[in-house]
């Protein structure tokens, strides 16, 4: 996607973003867009296209399910492993689990939310290309983080042409980001706005979910490119030499010892929407750096 910020903020993090999937048996493939009362909302969203209608699986959908599942869920594991061997430097899923436990039944198990919004709340103005049941064929949404805003941008898949800003919140009307641990490879993240009602996005990426909610909750410190030193752009300018054009623009942040942490994601060759995170620690001058205790969490 060709999109840029203002000269005169700064961009923290770039990453997929699309509503999430449900993954219990009962909810398996499916999401809901509910108010307080869960009753569903789909046709009271303005400009919304009409969408498909889910609903709970039976016990013989879900055992169907559940043996499908059974062969697609071990091709991450084994694509993590080969990542890994040898201390490979990007792995497309991260040193986690395919998927936790359940910590909210009521919105995870026995119901897939993934809006949840009372009449005019900010949640109800999302763009509706978030929604893969919705938008067109090949087209793919971004969401952007800077110092001053949340955007989601959208574009076709694979195109130069510039991407369209699809909506924009300032910074202080998101309330907190959480990372839902029960979802595929640990990427789903929940984005709270200052008025209570929330999305629930997937990111492709554990890491992006995890540096996505560390950044809006402000347990790290973002660093942009014009405060690196002199050898630590030479070292980031290495890095980005060393990967393909398909590499997102890298994540900055300090480190609680004062280590600088790098991280860019590519797409992965394991699946859709999937992507691999490649690292580097460097200290003050560009060298390689070795994390402290407290920095990793």
């Amino acid at each position: 996607m060709d999109w840029y910020p203002s000269p005169d903020e700064d961009l923290l993090l770039r990453t997929s973003a699309k509503f999430a999937t449900g993954i219990a048996p009962a909810v398996a493939g499916s999401r809901w867009f509910r108010d307080l009362e869960r009753s569903d909302i789909q046709g009271e969203l303005s400009g919304w296209p009409a969408g498909p209608t889910y609903t709970l699986r039976t016990t013989g959908d879900r055992a169907a399910r559940r043996t499908g599942r059974a062969l697609l869920v071990g091709i991450p594991l084994i694509a993590n492993i080969i990542a890994n061997i040898g201390g490979a430097s990007g792995s497309p899923f991260g040193d986690v689990p395919v998927r936790g436990n359940p910590e909210e039944p009521e919105n995870e198990v026995q119901d897939f939310p993934v809006m949840w919004a009372a009449p005019g709340t900010l949640a109800r103005t999302v763009p509706w290309q978030l929604d893969p049941a919705r938008r067109p064929e090949g087209y793919v949404t971004d969401l952007v983080l800077t110092d001053r805003r949340l955007l989601f941008l959208g574009a076709r898949s694979g195109t130069l042409d510039k991407a369209d800003v699809l909506r924009e919140f300032t910074r202080d009307s998101i309330a907190e980001a959480r990372q839902m641990k029960y979802s595929e490879i640990n990427a789903d993240v929940r984005l709270t706005f200052a008025d209570q009602s929330w999305i629930r996005l997937f990111t492709g990426n554990p890491d992006s979910a995890q540096r996505l909610c560390e950044l809006l909750n402000g347990t790290v410190q973002a660093v942009p490119e014009s405060e690196l030193s002199s050898g630590q752009r030479d070292r980031l300018a290495r890095l980005l030499s060393e990967l393909p054009d398909s590499a997102q623009p890298p994540l900055i942040t300090r480190l609680q010892s004062g280590i600088v942490m790098v991280e860019i994601r590519v797409p992965a060759k394991a699946g859709k929407d999937l992507y691999e995170t490649h690292s580097i620690l460097m200290d003050a001058s560009g060298g390689p750096a070795k994390p402290q205790p407290g920095d990793l969490r």
